[in-house]
């Protein structure tokens, strides 16, 4: 490989200029290449990693935005690379529980090669008979936290009604697949035609709509829930969150993982019938999906199963080369 033995190589890196508000601009970031040494420091226990995929998801735009309040996730910091959930391989290892060539998903850097100092966040990958690009999504982040915030915050029962907004999305997708298989009656909302087919004929839902051909969301939710909603898995927040407080059943639960439709605001819309959470005793919890990763080999047990035999099914957008897309390899 060009590069090795410790000599200086060329960095192409995404760099995130500064913080945003509003909705964000290429002019946010650029693409700038520096040179680095493909050589750890003696002592250090880093990981030295080529990037091979790398993962835009939603979450990262909270993270574009200056912190004006205590915060514990991370904002980006201007005039450095971006940095993500991506699959990296590892070309220099200080590290015990890692060596050269092993494949790993974790946090690293928008850019083709990145010292990584802190290895604890990251997972060596074991099982490659699955697209490498999974662990971008299905099988990193995204679907730790679809497992967590299903099974751990929501405490399904057999039976019971979800409702998932974003459901075609990295993490949506998976939470309403994980549902039906676990016995429940799961809806979806999205924003196409397109995706509210998805949802119905490739992920399984029992139903889904076009939110934004609703006029009455809350006509909506009672036209798919009659008898109202035990489970919501919050990805959106604003008017689709108002209008799910009005159908939840008695002790319903509501796992926000989410707010995508308020993260480019400058003025976040509130919630007006919160009064609903008391009356009908609703729990509503919001989660960080690194507090569950210690339950990582308990989820690939239970998914990695369920992909090779096709129960569980999965869709990427993937771009090749300088121009990343939701999965996006450099």
């Amino acid at each position: 490989m060009a590069g090795e033995n410790g000599e200086a190589v060329r960095n192409k890196q995404v760099i995130f200029r500064d913080y945003v508000s509003g909705f964000p601009e290429n002019t946010d970031m650029e693409v700038r290449e520096s040179t680095m040494k493909l050589r750890l420091l003696e002592g250090s226990n880093g990981l030295l990693v080529k990037n091979l995929y790398l993962s835009c998801d939603p979450y990262m735009r909270f993270r574009m935005t200056k912190p004006n309040v205590p915060v514990y996730v991370e904002p980006f910091r201007p005039g450095s690379p971006i940095t993500g959930y991506g699959v990296a391989r590892v070309l220099e290892s200080g590290h015990p529980n890692f060596k050269k060539g092993d494949l790993l998903w974790g946090l690293t850097g928008w850019e083709e090669y990145t010292l990584i100092t802190a290895p604890e966040t990251c997972f060596k990958i074991e099982h490659t008979d699955v697209p490498l690009s999974y662990y971008t999504g299905l099988l990193g982040m995204a679907g730790m936290t679809a497992y967590a915030g299903f099974f751990e915050v929501c405490s399904p029962k057999k039976g019971e009604t979800v409702f998932i907004s974003a459901a075609s999305g990295a993490v949506g997708q998976l939470v309403g697949q994980l549902a039906k298989l676990f016995g429940c009656y799961v809806v979806g909302s999205a924003g196409s035609k397109e995706k509210v087919d998805l949802l119905k004929n490739k992920f399984g839902f029992d139903d889904a709509f076009n939110y934004k051909e609703e006029q009455d969301l809350d006509a909506a939710l009672k036209r798919c829930f009659p008898e109202g909603i035990d489970i919501y898995f919050e990805n959106v927040g604003g008017k689709m969150l108002d209008a799910v407080l009005l159908n939840m059943k008695l002790r319903g639960r509501i796992a926000l993982c989410g707010l995508i439709s308020q993260y480019n605001l400058e003025q976040p819309e509130g919630p007006y019938n919160l009064m609903n959470l008391i009356l009908k005793q609703v729990r509503m919890e919001g989660f960080l999906v690194f507090d569950y990763y210690h339950l990582y080999p308990k989820f690939l047990e239970m998914v990695l199963p369920q992909i090779k035999e096709g129960k569980i099914v999965y869709v990427e957008d993937t771009t090749e080369g300088g121009n990343v897309g939701k999965r996006g390899g450099l």
